[in-house]
């Protein structure tokens, strides 16, 4: 692993624990060069999923985007990150384990949509804002009354 702030190549593992989501392993490493510590994170990967995206392109899937789609959501709305952190590796590995190697944008704003409204409704109507474009207060108080007639 490379040291993020000498860049040197060989540093060491000093300790490692599993994280508080319990799907993945922290690992606390040394750079003998500099002297830095710093922490890296290791999960499992089931597959490499391909994202098609609206114009067509294909790219990696990239968990880190998504992640921080649904934090910026959940910005001070008081949710714990382990909470978060939970929903978005069940995202993951929903589509890890769906059938196809290749999902679409659309399909994982779904799912993430679905994941936030029944964490915090206001994230998830934050996050809508955004997956449906919304250009104008008009836009949110429709969107809102949809909800609240399908949550009646």
């Amino acid at each position: 692993m490379r040291c993020p702030f000498c860049g040197h190549s060989d540093t060491s593992v000093k300790d490692s624990r599993t994280a508080d989501d319990h799907a993945s392993i922290r690992r606390r490493r040394f750079c003998g060069e500099c002297g830095s510590r710093f922490t890296t994170f290791e999960r499992i990967q089931l597959r490499d999923l391909v994202v098609i995206k609206k114009s067509g392109a294909r790219v990696p899937f990239d968990r880190d985007k998504l992640a921080q789609s649904i934090t910026t959501a959940l910005h001070k709305r008081g949710i714990e990150s382990d909470r978060v952190e939970r929903v978005i590796s069940s995202i993951v590995r929903q589509l890890e384990t769906s059938g196809d190697g290749e999902i679409s944008t659309e399909a994982i704003g779904q799912m993430a949509m679905q994941a936030l409204i029944n964490l915090d409704p206001v994230a998830y109507v934050r996050f809508a804002s955004v997956y449906h474009k919304f250009s104008n207060v008009g836009d949110f108080i429709e969107f809102i009354k949809q909800m609240e007639e399908t949550a009646i």
